[in-house]
């Protein structure tokens, strides 16, 4: 499977590790905070054409 983005003039491949630490490992991401990080992740995908793992949207 190529995970390459293809467009009229380049090809590429950027990934990216996003880590949300949080003090004493305290649960804050509540549901709330979570549908509010996919829907933002979301946005980007249509906008910007990021892709994103399917096992965490």
């Amino acid at each position: 499977m190529d995970d390459h983005i293809l467009k009229r003039h380049n090809k590429t491949l950027l990934l990216y590790h996003i880590v949300f630490p949080v003090k004493y490992r305290n649960s804050v991401i509540s549901e709330e905070v979570g549908i509010g990080l996919k829907e933002i992740c979301i946005e980007l995908f249509h906008r910007y054409e990021i892709h994103f793992f399917r096992n965490w949207l």
